[in-house]
């Protein structure tokens, strides 16, 4: 029988062992170093940039910080009429080393796939539209490939802040840039530990050519399923993480200031409608890792605690009311004085938690550290988010950029009986693989 003391002292290690442990990975991760003689050089590298556009000034800045780390080439892939669009802007800036081609519809893992032939190196990065690379990228990214046993490698991300932000902007715009740098944390002290990380963002990713080639991810890319009821063309780069897991591949994560690449994120409401987006996707991907390849339980026990489980387990507001609840329980019969020194030490640790893995932030940014109580607020608030994502999982809409959602039908169809029973049945018998 558990007693009160029992209950606080659970409640506290499960919550706070993870912050505890990640913080000492954080600080001791090291990326992989650039060998003095490497074999891979960026000459070894196409770049993929799938994107709903073939113009604008946004896109072209990211593909001449791309062309500033000189890769062996660039294949743009697009949609429908924009090919030409692209193809011109290519004739008429001269660029010899940007290929362009189209799908009809909008969806990535379409474009990635019409991509993947056309790949005539060793190794391929994805790369969204809207990021900027530093000059000193491909080196780092390519470090960890020259071990044949890693087959991905992800980079840290930064915002783009707003240049002359209303204040608007600057809250919405804090709130993403802690949603990278948070992220940036639990994907370096992971990988310091175990070797794992939540997913390979594909903002820029970079990965073997020949995992993409095999016939067998490209079939099963373009027909996950998703619970037996769906064929899921959403989330292409947890699929992609999870395939490299589940077949034996090595991931590495270069956190250093040299491969940081930086990215944009709404600076205005429709952050909400990314962060919703981005609920439902771990929901769906984090579910399939624990219950259905349940490749990580034995490869990456602690990941599987400190990220995935969160999902199910990390609600804020509510874990936070467990422990001042459960601590005045065990606390009632204390001397008054015992009793508030240490409701006062606890909620002190409950609020430094708040903002110890984002200290890199702060340190940074200092004047953000005035904009604190709006992510406490914002924390306690995502946990409604994550609520209603768990209620809609079968949404795969963006609803935060123009033309994304066009083709969004495509992102997750319903299968037929036939397809269901086969996917129950390799469920129950364990051979259920990606």
């Amino acid at each position: 029988m558990f007693s009160c003391h029992h209950v606080f002292v659970t409640l506290f290690l499960y919550r706070y062992l993870r912050l505890a442990v990640n913080l000492l990975g954080f600080c001791l991760h090291r990326p992989v170093p650039i060998p003095d003689s490497p074999r891979l050089t960026s000459q070894n590298v196409t770049v993929v940039i799938p994107s709903l556009h073939g113009d604008g000034g946004e896109l072209w800045d990211t593909i001449r910080s791309i062309l500033a780390t000189e890769p062996y080439e660039i294949i743009l892939v697009t949609v429908g009429a924009q090919e030409q669009h692209a193809k011109h802007v290519v004739k008429e800036l001269n660029l010899s080393t940007v290929r362009v081609y189209s799908v009809s519809q909008a969806n990535k893992r379409r474009q990635i796939v019409r991509a993947i032939p056309e790949i005539q190196t060793d190794i391929t990065i994805f790369a969204d539209d809207d990021v900027t690379w530093p000059s000193t990228l491909l080196p780092w990214m390519l470090a960890p490939l020259e071990d044949e046993r890693y087959g991905g490698v992800g980079t840290n991300q930064r915002l783009r802040r707003a240049e002359s932000p209303n204040l608007q902007q600057r809250v919405w715009g804090y709130l993403g840039a802690l949603y990278l740098e948070r992220r940036n944390f639990d994907c370096a002290s992971c990988m310091f530990i175990d070797g794992g990380l939540p997913c390979l963002s594909g903002r820029t990713v970079a990965y073997r050519s020949s995992i993409l080639r095999d016939p067998a991810f490209t079939y099963e890319f373009t027909h996950e399923e998703w619970l037996g009821q769906y064929q899921l063309n959403a989330d292409d780069d947890n699929f992609i993480t999870r395939w490299l897991v589940s077949h034996g591949q090595k991931i590495s994560f270069q956190h250093h200031k040299q491969a940081e690449v930086l990215t944009t994120l709404e600076d205005n409401p429709k952050f909400l409608k990314q962060c919703l987006r981005w609920s439902r996707s771990n929901w769906r991907s984090n579910i399939t890792s624990m219950f259905c390849d349940r490749h990580i339980w034995t490869h990456q026990p602690w990941s599987t605690y400190a990220v995935y489980m969160t999902t199910v387990s990390h609600w804020a507001i509510v874990w936070d009311l467990l422990l001042i609840y459960s601590y005045l329980d065990m606390a009632g019969s204390w001397p008054s004085d015992f009793r508030d020194m240490g409701l006062t030490m606890l909620a002190g640790w409950m609020f430094s938690s708040k903002f110890l893995k984002l200290l890199g932030h702060y340190i940074r940014h200092p004047g953000d550290f005035l904009l604190l109580p709006v992510s406490i607020l914002f924390g306690y608030l995502h946990g409604f988010i994550k609520g209603y994502a768990m209620l809609s999982l079968n949404v795969t809409a963006w609803g935060s950029r123009e033309g994304a959602d066009d083709d969004d039908a495509n992102r997750m169809i319903r299968m037929n009986q036939k397809h269901q029973e086969a996917f129950d049945y390799r469920i129950t018998t364990g051979s259920y693989t990606q």
